[in-house]
């Protein structure tokens, strides 16, 4: 489960920061696109996709933190 987590959370942090980085440069860094797919289609994201990445980057840490607390 531990384990589970710590990729889980690294996988999430990855894509987060993926999107701010496309976000800050215009859509010229499209390394991973998979955020956008999530801003574009939910409603009320739309102009908030710097936001929603960034709280995506901090949530992949939050569960990166949460797996070091779970018991092996």
């Amino acid at each position: 489960m531990k384990r589970i987590l710590e990729v889980t959370g690294f996988v999430v942090m990855v894509f987060g920061v993926c999107g701010v980085l496309r976000e800050l440069t215009g859509g010229w860094f499209r390394l991973i696109g998979a955020t956008r797919l999530l801003t574009d289609h939910v409603w009320f994201l739309e102009g908030r996709e710097l936001f929603a990445n960034i709280v995506i980057a901090a949530l992949g840490l939050v569960i990166m933190i949460v797996s070091d607390r779970v018991r092996a």
